[in-house]
């Protein structure tokens, strides 16, 4: 069966700050569905979160049954893909909520995509948050989800998660060479790692 193709994104002006999140669900026959809405201040990994819990309970309130979900966040797709553990108190909670509706599916696939292919979702998160929204075509039952607690990542576990990525790269290219894994995909890692961190912004 031919999935809904889905776009998330998630956005926070001061990681953390004002945020929002946005949802463009493109099913297999109908038009575009659009959502996009601010949430209390958050970072931005909390609002990529929010934003697929919010994709997740829109496509099943539409009955879709099969979805291909796309992402610009690589730390969200690598934890829900049990790639990446889920260590920031803030996500853990979003993480469980989005496992568990996953499941209530017939197939869910979420895949790593660039920036420049997430542009709707992206411009519908600066929209909300420049309050040039019009009324978003949002499900009436789309949950208001929590501020989650403040919560960050110390210095020391950013560092030792960032050396890890670093150590295992350095096996597989040893064992693999210098292409395995590519260069640009260990940046986009240790980006996420810096992230979820509070080191670095996601730039909007």
């Amino acid at each position: 069966m031919t999935p809904a193709i889905i776009h998330i994104d998630g956005a926070s002006r001061g990681n953390p700050g004002p945020a929002a999140f946005a949802v463009v669900i493109r099913p297999p026959d109908g038009p575009p569905i659009e959502v996009a809405e601010v949430i209390p201040n958050t970072t931005n990994n909390v609002a990529e979160y929010t934003a697929l819990v919010a994709a997740l309970h829109e496509a099943q309130a539409r009955g879709l049954t099969h979805l291909h979900i796309q992402s610009d966040s690589e730390l969200l797709v690598k934890q829900m893909n049990g790639e990446y553990r889920v260590k920031s108190p803030d996500l853990q909670e979003l993480f469980l909520e989005a496992s568990h509706l996953r499941k209530q599916f017939a197939s869910v696939k979420i895949s790593h995509v660039r920036r420049e292919q997430n542009k709707r979702a992206d411009e519908l998160c600066n929209h909300a948050l420049d309050g040039k929204l019009g009324q978003p075509t949002a499900a009436p039952n789309t949950p208001k989800l929590p501020k989650p607690p403040a919560a960050s990542v110390s210095d020391d576990a950013v560092r030792a998660d960032v050396l890890a990525c670093l150590e295992a790269a350095a096996k597989s290219w040893a064992d693999q060479g210098p292409r395995h894994p590519p260069a640009e995909q260990l940046w986009e890692q240790i980006w996420s790692i810096l992230e979820e961190g509070g080191v670095l912004r996601k730039k909007k």
